[in-house]
C-alpha cells in the first residue's frame, strides 16, 4: 500500500467539452520550385502563399524534399565532457553532446535512422515539441508508441515538418536523456520580427559526472534522499553546459561557450532547456530580448530583459547588438524554489561583439534578474494565429478527477507519482499502440493510465490541481495547449500547507479564453492549478507528463487517447509499423542485465 507523505500531493482535474466547430484537417500545399521572399527586411514571409499569419495546423507548405539524418547512439563508461570533467555512464550521439542539430524547412519531410550501438539500453527517440499530425507512431515513446530499439538494432523514423521553429529530440528510455542523449531540432520558417543573422540553437543542459542512473536509485529511495527527511529529492546539478562546454565549477578545466555578435546587426537566437531537473532564468547583460516564439508557437513580439525556462521549453528572441563592440555575460540563475539548483553557482557563456577580443572576459558582471518562482509570464504572450476556448463553459467536475500524490510504498522502499495511486507504468514489450492494433483496449492495464477522450476535433480542458510544494513542468505530446489561466506562483511554497484549489467564483474571472498563450510545455505552480485545453484534432495516444525526470521515473504522468476510429483507420499511421522493433526486442531483453525498475519513460 502507499503511504501519502503529508502535505506533498498534487492533483489532476478532467473534464471534456464538445463545441460544432471542429478545427480544419492539416492540407498539404505542394509547391513548385520555392522562391522565398524571406528576407532580412521581411521574415514574415515564407513564399507568395505562405507567411507568418498562415494557420499551419490547417496549412502545410509540403515541399517534397526528405531531409535523411541518422543518430548513431554510443555508450562510454568514462567521457571527458566539454567542461574538462570526467563523466561515468555517458551516452553519446554520434560521439558528441549535445547531439547534431536536425535541421529542415517548414513542409520538409524528415527521415530519421536511429542507430543503437550501446551496449546495455534500449531506446526510443522522441522529437519534442513537433505535433506529429497524422504521424502518432512517430513520436518515439517506447511503451507508447513503439517498443525500443533494442542494442544492435535501428528503426527509421519519417514524417513531415508541418510546423516550424525550435524543438528538440531527446531518448524517452527512462533518464536517458541525462546522460546525453539530445539534440536540437531547427525548422525554419517565417519569424514575427525582423532579424539579419540566425545564431542558431543555445541548448542549456543540466550536467550530472555521475551515471544519472544511479542517482535515481538513491532519488527513488525514500530512507536515503539528497535532502533531508525530504524522499524523492533530488542532487544539485554538477554543472550547466551551454551546447555542451562550460568552465567546471572548480575552475580548473573547460571553456566558455561563445557566440559572436555583428555590431549593427538583429540576431536571431533559440533556446532551449534541456534539462533533467533544472529550470533558469537568463540574461544577457547590457540587452534585451524580443521574443517572437514560445516554444513553436510564433507570437507577437514582446520585449523582456530576462526570461524564465522551465525543462522542455523554448524561446525564439532576437538580440539587437547596439551595444559597444565589447564582451558580455549571458547568465544563468536559479530560482530559490525547488525547481532545480547546481553546484555550479553562477553558470554563463560569452557573447562578443566581431572585433573584440576573443580570449578575454566580459567586464560587467551585471544584475541577477528577480526570483522567476519558477514561473514565467504567460499570459503576456499573444500567439500570431489565434484560437480561443469558451471559458464560460468550463466547468471541473469531480467523476473526471486524477488525484496524484507523492507516496512512499513501504512494500518495495520507493518513491512515487501515482495517480489515483497508480503510478504510470507501461510495458516496453506491450505498448498502448498494440492493444489500439489488436483491439483490446479493455484490456489495458490500470497501471498504464490511459484516458480516452470521446468525440472528434472537441474542445478538451484539463485541470491541473497541484497538492505539493513542487512545481512541475507540464508537457504534452501531439499539441500545443491554450494556457487559459494558472494561480499565482507562491514565495516561499516550501513554507506553506495550503492547497490553493480551483474555484470558479473567484478564479473564473482572471481565464483567459481569447487568444490565450499557446505551447507544449508550461509550468504547473506549487500548491496551485493550472488550466489547458487543445482541440483533439490528433489521431493517437499522446504522453502528458511531468518533465522533470526523476518524477515522470516515478509515474508522473498520464496516457490520453483522442480520436480512436480515425486512430485505427491509419489516421496516425500504419499501426503496422509499431511491431517494427517488437520482434527485436523480445529477441534481446529476456538475456539483458538492465531490467525496468520504473515508470519506463
Amino acid at each position: 500500500m502507499f503511504k501519502r507523505l503529508g502535505g506533498l500531493l498534487w492533483g489532476l482535474l478532467l473534464s471534456s467539452l464538445t463545441h460544432c466547430s471542429p478545427l480544419a484537417e492539416s492540407q498539404p500545399h505542394v509547391l513548385e520550385a520555392r522562391q522565398s521572399c524571406n528576407a532580412a527586411s521581411n521574415r514574415q514571409c515564407w513564399t507568395s502563399s505562405f507567411d507568418i499569419n498562415t494557420d499551419y495546423e490547417a496549412h502545410v507548405p509540403e515541399t517534397g524534399v526528405t531531409r535523411q539524418y541518422t543518430l548513431t547512439l554510443t555508450e562510454q563508461s568514462t567521457w571527458r565532457g566539454g567542461d574538462g570533467r570526467l563523466k561515468y555512464s555517458a551516452m553519446l550521439v554520434n560521439g558528441q553532446f549535445p547531439g547534431p542539430t536536425i535541421s529542415a524547412n517548414w513542409g520538409d519531410r524528415l527521415q530519421i535512422t536511429v542507430i543503437n550501438n550501446m551496449r546495455s539500453n534500449g531506446t526510443s527517440i522522441h522529437y519534442h515539441g513537433l505535433r506529429m499530425l497524422n504521424a502518432n507512431t512517430q513520436d518515439g515513446v517506447n511503451g507508447v508508441t513503439e517498443c525500443p530499439i533494442p542494442p544492435g538494432s535501428r528503426k527509421t523514423y519519417t514524417f513531415l515538418a508541418n510546423q516550424y521553429g525550435t524543438a528538440w529530440y531527446h531518448s524517452h528510455f527512462p533518464l536517458q536523456y541525462g546522460n546525453g542523449v539530445l539534440g536540437p531540432i531547427v525548422i525554419k520558417g517565417p519569424v514575427s520580427a525582423d532579424y539579419d543573422t540566425d545564431l542558431g540553437p543555445l541548448v542549456l543542459s543540466d550536467w550530472y559526472y555521475g551515471s544519472v542512473f544511479e542517482i535515481a536509485h538513491r532519488v527513488n529511495n525514500p530512507s536515503n534522499p539528497f535532502i533531508p527527511n525530504f524522499p524523492g529529492s533530488p542532487p544539485a546539478s554538477d554543472n550547466v553546459l551551454f551546447n555542451g562546454r562550460n568552465i567546471n565549477p572548480d575552475g580548473s578545466g573547460g571553456t566558455y561557450t561563445r557566440k559572436t555578435l555583428t555590431k549593427g546587426k538583429k540576431h536571431l537566437l533559440r533556446l532551449i532547456n534541456t534539462s533533467l531537473q533544472n529550470a533558469f532564468t537568463v540574461n544577457l547583460v547590457g540587452h534585451t530580448f524580443q521574443v517572437v516564439a514560445t516554444d513553436m508557437v510564433p507570437i507577437k513580439p514582446i520585449t523582456r530583459d530576462h526570461l524564465f525556462l522551465g525543462i522542455g521549453q523554448r524561446y525564439d528572441v532576437i538580440i539587437n547588438a547596439n551595444q559597444p563592440t565589447a564582451n558580455y555575460w549571458f547568465n544563468v540563475t536559479f530560482s530559490a524554489l525547488p525547481c532545480g539548483q547546481s553546484d555550479n553557482p553562477y553558470p554563463a557563456a560569452i557573447f562578443s561583439y566581431s572585433g573584440a577580443s576573443s580570449t578575454s572576459l566580459p567586464t560587467q558582471r551585471g544584475v541577477a534578474p528577480p526570483d522567476s518562482r519558477c514561473a514565467a509570464p504567460e499570459r503576456d504572450y499573444s500567439p500570431i494565429v489565434s484560437r480561443s476556448a469558451d471559458v464560460n463553459s468550463f466547468a471541473p467536475t469531480t467523476s473526471h478527477t486524477l488525484n496524484i500524490d507523492l507516496t512512499v510504498d513501504n512494500s518495495q522502499a520507493r518513491v512515487f507519482w501515482p495517480v489515483n495511486n497508480s503510478p504510470l507504468r507501461v510495458n516496453w514489450q506491450e505498448p498502448t499502440l498494440r492493444y489500439v492494433a489488436n483491439n483490446t483496449l479493455s484490456s489495458v492495464p490500470r497501471s498504464r493510465n490511459l484516458i480516452q477522450i470521446p468525440g472528434s476535433n472537441t474542445l478538451t480542458y484539463f485541470l491541473l490541481q497541484n497538492n505539493s510544494s513542487i512545481p512541475h513542468p507540464i508537457h504534452l505530446h501531439g499539441h500545443d495547449v491554450m494556457i487559459l489561466g494558472s494561480s499565482p506562483p507562491l514565495a516561499n511554497p516550501l513554507a506553506e500547507t495550503q492547497i490553493r484549489e480551483y474555484n470558479p467564483n473567484t478564479d473564473k474571472s482572471i481565464l483567459k479564453g481569447n487568444n490565450p498563450p499557446r505551447r507544449d510545455t508550461t509550468m504547473l505552480p506549487a500548491w496551485g492549478w493550472l488550466l489547458v485545453a487543445w482541440r483533439t484534432n490528433n489521431p493517437g495516444v499522446w504522453l502528458f507528463h511531468c518533465h522533470v525526470g526523476w518524477h515522470v521515473s516515478q509515474g508522473l504522468g498520464v496516457q490520453v487517447l483522442e480520436r480512436l476510429d480515425a486512430l485505427r483507420d491509419g489516421g496516425g499511421g500504419s499501426l503496422g509499423t509499431v511491431e517494427q522493433n517488437c520482434g527485436n526486442w523480445a529477441g534481446w531483453y529476456p538475456g539483458s542485465t538492465w531490467k525496468q525498475d520504473d515508470a519506463g519513460l
